[in-house]
């Protein structure tokens, strides 16, 4: 849409339409509720350190996950990458997240938490586990579905001669 003049003929295009700004908007979503998601489960890891004892592999597990996901929702939001052509990774952190909600929510969702600020802290991570579940699922199958219509496309230009 927006055509930008640089050096002598050659233009650089910037295109931003809806798909751009959904994108944008839905990769931000990934990467704050992947800050969340490290918050809520690095306190524990925390107050364990603290405390001197041993880092809970689950709890370190949804922290390395969140890391992850951070840094690949960052990632994706750069305007030259190709997210879509990354539906694998997106899939892989979709099951990575399956895990993680699997996991805390087998733990945490009937815990009756009696008052305790921990546990009703770890049912909330638990619906943001989901929440971001459900986000990289999304982007994993539009991903996917884009990837083979590109690659139709680009495979079935119907210029050959028959």
């Amino acid at each position: 849409m927006f055509k930008n003049k640089t050096m002598k003929g050659v233009s650089a295009s910037h295109d931003i339409n809806i798909g751009s700004i959904l994108r944008l908007i839905v990769r931000f979503l990934q990467f704050v509720l992947a800050l969340t998601v490290a918050g809520l489960y690095g306190t524990d890891l925390h107050h364990a350190a603290q405390a001197h004892k041993y880092a809970d592999s689950k709890w370190v597990y949804a922290v390395v996950v969140a890391g992850l996901s951070a840094i690949s929702a960052v990632v994706f939001m750069l305007p030259l990458i190709k997210s879509w052509a990354f539906f694998a990774w997106d899939a892989l952190m979709f099951i990575l997240y399956m895990a993680l909600f699997g996991t805390f929510g087998k733990l945490y969702i009937n815990e009756n938490p009696e008052g305790d600020a921990g546990i009703i802290r770890m049912k909330h991570a638990v619906w943001v586990d989901l929440v971001n579940m459900l986000l990289w699922f999304g982007t994993a199958v539009y991903g996917t579905v884009v990837f083979f219509l590109h690659r139709r496309r680009s495979t079935f230009t119907g210029r050959a001669e028959v």
